[in-house]
């Protein structure tokens, strides 16, 4: 998502390499999904070494490896509460009800979202270009300053 003049970062001081520092930090999520695909703190963890070693470089890398990790960390609150929810009513003696499902369908739909809001991230970046997910990017513009 391109934003108004107000939250668009400065592009003219950004060099060719950051965009490619800052799309790693999504790619390493989806990659991490490939890899751990039942066990989603796999990806927070891959996205959490990645914002971790771009904590000393330049505001815009920092910036996009903040705003992944945020979107990761909400994923993996989100799928594990799925998760164990399926496993208790599973292996335990709760229900299925429609809360169940009506969450199941939110969790899948965010997943969903944040999959192809990631690619996008990704791309936009490896073309030059800023991009900031819906809600994510602006708490990163609260936590991320130059």
């Amino acid at each position: 998502m391109e934003h108004s003049e107000a939250t668009v970062i400065d592009l003219s001081d950004v060099h060719d390499f950051e965009f490619g520092k800052a799309s790693n930090a999504y790619l390493m999520s989806i990659v991490a999904f490939m890899v751990g695909l039942p066990l989603p703190i796999i990806n927070l963890a891959a996205t959490g070494i990645i914002f971790l070693e771009s904590r000393k470089s330049t505001f815009f890398v920092r910036w996009h490896s903040t705003q992944a990790l945020l979107s990761q960390l909400l994923t993996v609150l989100l799928n594990s509460g799925s998760f164990y929810w399926t496993f208790a009513i599973i292996f335990g003696n709760i229900p299925l009800t429609d809360a169940y499902i009506a969450y199941l369908i939110v969790v899948i739909l965010f997943n969903l979202w944040e999959w192809i809001s990631t690619l996008l991230a990704a791309s936009a970046l490896r073309k030059g270009k800023h991009y900031e997910l819906y809600f994510f990017g602006a708490i990163t513009h609260l936590i991320i300053k130059k």
